[in-house]
Formats: structure tokens, sequence, C-alpha cells
């Protein structure tokens, strides 16, 4: 299983002090936390994209790309690219592009995004939400596979044996489909034969077994070998010498995202009950000391019937800078080597010692 992080580089105030952290310390601290996240030895750091205030990630490639500068080994995402917002051409372009940067170290997990202030912001209609993914999804894999492609569609021009540059280094470049709990949407990564990443952000995870499930069958129709179809998990959580100061550093930040969110959508109001029983043995918010967080990793594992990555997303939290730097060093230096050694596998980009 490969462990590592999600930021969508949150710049909320503080929630308990009311202080704003200035958006060029705050991208400053995000690169910090990535080069910590590759020398504690993590597999995996993802980039989200939102067009909003509160979030510094409307750029994710030019971040990655920094990241890619100051780290080693560490594999570098998206988490997610808005595909239906943006033109697959340039988004294998910059991918492709980072993966020289990094020397192969690129990834993509593509998908429609939870919010919607892409579209309006770059000229979509929202009504074409489903049918511009699965469009320019094509695109995408088509110029993964072919230096000269041709193709036809709705809402992007046609492409006439024209070549894409630059070619990855990487080949094929991987791109992963990221979901949320629509049915067609598990189906749909199946059928391609792509590995998934599913946004577990409440309830409990036993719940997306059957969504899974959707998944692996379509890909099996559709001829694809049951090792290709590989799943990933993006939850939220953060961690700390107690379980209980893990919890107590996270919730106010939480509280505050998720009210506001909650407002724009309907959602209740959050409560400090609602939180602590997300933490709780089956819920899923993976918050806590390090035994308690190597559990609930093991309990996704296990009611999801194996999966393949987990990546954590802090952002929710906002926590202080240090805060989040002590996290990464427990998930990196403790937890994951707890996990590892738990499911008799290393990781796949070991730490080289001088």
């Amino acid at each position: 299983m490969q462990i590592g992080l999600d930021s969508f580089v949150a710049t909320l105030a503080d929630p308990i002090t009311g202080t704003l952290v200035d958006p060029q310390q705050r991208l400053r601290n995000l690169l910090e936390e990535v080069e910590l996240a590759d020398k504690t030895g993590l597999d995996i750091f993802g980039i989200g994209e939102h067009h909003r205030e509160e979030f510094l990630d409307s750029a994710p490639v030019v971040l990655l790309a920094a990241a890619a500068a100051r780290t080693q080994r560490i594999r570098l995402t998206s988490a997610v690219t808005v595909l239906s917002a943006e033109d697959p051409v340039r988004v294998f372009q910059n991918f492709a592009t980072l993966d020289l940067i990094s020397g192969g170290r690129a990834e993509i997990v593509v998908g429609r995004g939870s919010f919607t202030e892409a579209y309006p912001l770059f000229g979509l209609d929202l009504h074409d939400y489903d049918s511009l993914f699965v469009e320019k999804l094509e695109l995408l894999l088509k110029i993964r596979e072919h230096l000269h492609v041709t193709w036809s569609g709705t809402h992007r021009a046609n492409l006439t044996r024209q070549a894409v540059y630059p070619r990855p280094l990487q080949n094929p470049l991987p791109i992963w489909v990221g979901v949320g709990g629509t049915p067609k949407s598990f189906a749909r990564a199946g059928s391609l034969g792509l590995p998934l990443m599913v946004a577990i952000i409440g309830g409990e995870p036993h719940r997306f077994l059957p969504l899974i499930n959707i998944y692996k069958e379509s890909g099996l129709k559709a001829g694809f070998p049951p090792e290709s179809l590989k799943v990933g998990v993006h939850a939220l959580g953060s961690f700390a010498d107690t379980t209980q100061k893990a919890a107590d550093d996270y919730f106010p930040g939480y509280r505050q995202m998720f009210s506001q969110i909650g407002e724009e959508r309907g959602w209740p109001p959050v409560t400090r009950a609602h939180f602590d029983a997300l933490c709780g043995p089956t819920g899923a918010l993976i918050i806590g000391d390090a035994e308690t967080a190597a559990k609930k990793i093991l309990h996704y594992n296990k009611v999801l019937g194996g999966i393949s990555r987990l990546t954590i997303q802090m952002s929710p939290g906002n926590l202080p800078h240090v805060n989040a730097l002590k996290a990464i060093e427990i998930l990196g230096a403790v937890i994951a080597p707890m996990i590892r050694k738990e499911l008799g596998v290393t990781s796949p980009n070991p730490i080289v010692r001088d």
C-alpha cells in the first residue's frame, strides 16, 4: 500500500485567533511539508485544484513542479485535476513536463470536481458537467497512447494527426480517476481499466465496498486483469502524540471549513459529537496517535477488500504549520512503517541513505 498526503493549500483564518496566513508564507509552508514528506519516507503527495478564495491550489502543476525541484523520491500527483474545465492537450503537456522535471514521478488524478466555480470561470455550461468529463477523458487517454492524434468531439476543436509534445518519461503516464459516490463514475473507471481514487470524507468506509465492486466488475467485464484494477482512497485525517490532542487540534478548523461549505450546500451544522463519531473505530476520519491511526488504516484496507493507496488530507483541520509538520513526521516515520510491516510489504520508493 502506498501512503501519502493530499493538500488543498487551505488559507482559512486561524479558527482560534482569526489570524490569516500570508499567501506567500502558506506556499513556503506547503513546500516544506512536501520536503518533509519525502524525507520521512511517504510515497506520494497530491495537490488539489480549486478556484475559491480559501484555497491556493488553482495552479497545482506549478506547485508540483516547485515540489519536484525540492524532493528526490516522492511521487507527485494532482488531487484532482478538474478535467471537465481544462484542455486535455494542455493537461497532458503540463504533466509530461512535470514528469521530465521530476525524473518520472508525476501522476494525474482526473475528476469533475466537487465544487462548480471552474465552470462559469472558464465559460462552460454546468449542464454539460458529465459530457465534458467523458469527452475530455477520452481525448486525454488518446493523447497518452499516441503521439499523433486524430480526434473529434463537441466541446473542443478537432485534431487531425497533430503531435502533442513533450512526451513524458513514464510510458504510460499514470492516470487515475477520482470519484465520489456515483455508481456510474465507478463503472466508467472500471470499463476504461483506470486505477480508482475514492474520496471518503464522511460516514463509514465499508459503505463504499458495493461501489468498488461495481468498479471491479466493470473492469473484469471489459477484459482488464484484476491486478490492474487498483483502488486508492483519499481520506481526511491528522496525527499527534495522543489521540485526544490530534482530535482537539483538528476539530476547530474542520468545523470552520465544513460549516462554511455546509451553508452553501444545506448541510446540518457541524457538532463535536458527530466529529467524534467519525473519529471512532469505524468512522471515516483517520485522526489519532500512531497506533490508533494505523488501526484505522488497516480497517479501511480490510472493509474495502484491499487498497493500493491511501492519501490523507489535513487541510480541513487548518493546522498551524508546526502541528502539520509534526503530523507528517508521525505519518511517514511511524505509521507508514507500521502499516507496511503488518501487510508484509515495503515502500515502492524506499529512502536511500547516504
